[in-house]
């Protein structure tokens, strides 16, 4: 049976008109009339023509999207505005701040050399060794402890503590020093690491590893170093320079400004970190300091510091000086410390080498200040080198009784003795004659140790010089008026003690001491010191007469300087031993030894001062344990300076004459 045929559907045409006939396809026919579909979600309700459902208005919609944008563009527009109008300077200033990268050209000091142009103090090329702390973070460093793992990889080559490190390095800043002015090859083993490190962390990596570089926030700046060639010799005068580049000490901090010279600066536009080559910059080059000339001669100052070390070491000594110095024009041309110390390792120093002492020390000078109360007497005409003293064993004066450093019966000496002998009663005898009562006395004698320079700084300008102690006559007690001309009871520094000996070598006319001859500026001139101050002090038949009594101290048999002699040569000098001042406890406790002379007597061309404080082992008289000092390094000096010998005997004079006569 065949399948049923599906009813057909009819699609609805045109209507058609209807005509006359019944048929469907007659002309004027009228289709037949169709209920349309209820279109989707609409009802139709009873009895009612269907109803339709309407979207709401699009227009609120439109209008708060068009108020959000106009929102959005008026925020737009007011900071447009405000970066370039308001802020637009200070803005402008952030951008070029960040543009351009700036950094200071260190300026190279300048060196210290000797009369010679020896350099004694110089700058090599060095490193600080710097570090940014922001790349040992975790989160730049990848990894948890870089600070820790740093710290301990550089400890051991920067000699620092790891602690210490460990705590720069995690600051929360971008710039730390870890160490300044480092040698390059301490550089070149920071920069070997990194190497390894970063090579370890890029394979790290390439293995899908954190990658991990606890290094790479070592950084450096280039700098210089402050290098002694000689070691410690010269340091008391030297000084140091500190971590800073500054001069923390001696001349180095005297004279920093003219050794430091004028950093410059470089300035250029960078990009990524990169120097951006025609973008401009600036550059205002590094003024190096100017060349300091000493009138220091090394060889002598080597010879003046080894002579006062090893008597220092031998007598078990607090400390000793030697003052070496030209007469004629005042230079000094050595100036030892003992112990002292060596300005390229600081840590090895101890507070009691560093400074200058021959400078900052003051002391009681003993008998060595004899030679001004001599000079006073000779001046004022109060005696002459032949007149009679009668010393007695002791001598009553105020409240005290005094005497020599040695029992004696009574002496016969002539004032010539007196000096040669080093008689404490002698002086207080001849100085009471320079007026007609004490007091009168004492304000002449106070004159000439003024002139002579004491209680004044020698005019060297030199950091923590001191300028000794001299009350003035009205404060003198009652001893210090009969203590004084024999050097008890006032103060001076070692320099000052060698000025007053070559004041008399030099004719009676003091030459303010100089310890710089000139400097050397950036453009290669030579700029000499200013002349050194003169005053004459007495006349110079009174200086040629004290020289001829100077010579019997060391020439005499009964001298106490004998151990001075130089063969060939004559020389003119004076022991000291004095009862010292014990700097913590304010009592005298122990001596203090010394001999001070210039040679060639009859034509005198160096000055030669030696102390020792407080000797503890074997004798502690002047004349035992400095007198060979002054003759090893004036005989060194003598010859450095090719001295020709002296041509003529010394006079001799009298030393004691016999009762009666």
């Amino acid at each position: 049976m065949p399948p049923k045929e599906p009813p057909r559907r009819r699609v609805p045409g045109p209507a058609r008109p209807r005509s006359g006939g019944s048929g469907s396809g007659r002309s004027g026919a009228r289709p037949p009339t169709r209920r349309p579909r209820s279109a989707p979600g609409r009802t139709t309700p009873r009895g009612g023509a269907p109803r339709s459902l309407r979207l709401g208005s699009p227009r609120p919609r439109l209008r708060l999207v068009s108020l959000g944008l106009t929102l959005v563009m008026l925020a737009f527009v007011a900071r447009l505005l405000q970066v370039q109008a308001v802020d637009a300077s200070a803005y402008s200033a952030k951008a070029e701040k960040n543009r351009y990268a700036e950094y200071t050209v260190a300026a190279e000091r300048g060196e210290i050399t000797d009369r010679k142009g020896v350099a004694l103090a110089t700058s090599v090329d060095a490193h600080n060794i710097t570090a940014d702390p922001k790349l040992f973070t975790p989160e730049e460093s990848n990894a948890p402890d870089a600070p820790q793992q740093a710290a301990a990889l550089l400890a051991p080559i920067l000699g620092k503590d790891v602690g210490k490190l460990t705590e720069q390095l995690s600051a929360k800043t971008r710039y730390t020093v870890l160490a300044y002015r480092q040698t390059p090859q301490v550089w070149k083993q920071i920069k070997d690491l990194k190497s390894v490190f970063a090579e370890k962390a890029s394979e790290d990596k390439l293995k899908g590893g954190p990658g991990a570089n606890v290094l790479a926030g070592v950084l450096q700046e280039p700098t210089t170093k402050r290098v002694y060639p000689n070691g410690g010799l010269a340091a008391g005068i030297l000084g140091f320079v500190s971590d800073s580049g500054k001069g923390g000490g001696g001349l180095e901090s005297q004279l920093n400004k003219e050794l430091a010279g004028e950093d410059g600066k470089i300035r250029y536009a960078q990009a990524g970190g990169r120097r951006v080559p025609t973008a401009g910059g600036s550059e205002i080059p590094a003024v190096p300091g100017s060349d300091i000339e000493l009138t220091i001669d090394r060889d002598i100052q080597w010879a003046a510091q080894k002579a006062i070390s090893d008597q220092v070491e031998k007598s078990k000594a607090d400390r000793g000086y030697v003052i070496v110095q030209n007469t004629r024009t005042g230079e000094l041309l050595a100036m030892a410390n003992a112990p002292g110390y060596d300005p390229n390792d600081l840590s090895q120093a101890t507070s009691a080498s560093l400074g200058n002492a021959a400078l900052q020390d003051v002391y009681e000078p003993g008998s060595t200040s004899k030679v001004m109360s001599m000079a006073a007497v000779l001046e004022e005409k109060a005696a002459t080198p032949g007149t009679h003293v009668t010393v007695p064993n002791r001598l009553h004066r105020g409240d005290r009784l005094f005497k020599d450093d040695v029992d004696h019966p009574t002496w016969y000496l002539t004032l010539n003795g007196v000096l040669a002998k080093s008689s404490n009663i002698g002086t207080i005898l001849a100085t009471g004659q320079l007026g007609k009562t004490q007091a009168e006395a004492n304000q002449v004698l106070y004159s000439y140790l003024r002139k002579f320079g004491l209680g004044s700084k020698t005019g060297l300008g030199y950091p923590g010089e001191s300028p000794g102690l001299l009350a003035h006559p009205k404060d003198w007690s009652t001893s210090q008026q009969y203590t004084i001309p024999f050097g008890q009871g006032l103060s001076l520094n070692a320099v000052q003690a060698a000025s007053v000996y070559s004041t008399i070598a030099n004719g009676g006319v003091r030459i303010a001491p100089t310890l710089v001859r000139g400097a050397k500026g950036s453009d290669g001139r030579f700029a000499a010191a200013e002349a050194p101050e003169e005053n004459r002090v007495v006349s110079e038949k009174t200086a040629k007469t004290l020289a001829t009594m100077l010579e019997s101290v060391v020439d005499d048999r009964e001298g106490t300087g004998t151990k001075a002699a130089i063969p060939g040569y004559r020389v003119a000098g004076k022991t000291g031993t004095a009862n010292r001042v014990d700097p913590v406890r304010g009592v005298y406790k122990g001596y203090t030894a010394s001999f001070a002379g210039f040679a060639p007597a009859d034509n005198p061309q160096v000055t030669v001062y030696c102390a020792i404080q407080n000797p503890t082992k074997g004798s502690y008289f002047g004349g035992q344990i400095c007198g060979p000092i002054y003759k090893q390094v004036m005989e060194f000096a003598l010859k450095t300076l090719q001295t020709p010998p002296s041509g003529s005997e010394p006079p001799r004079l009298p030393v004691s004459f016999k009762p009666g006569e």
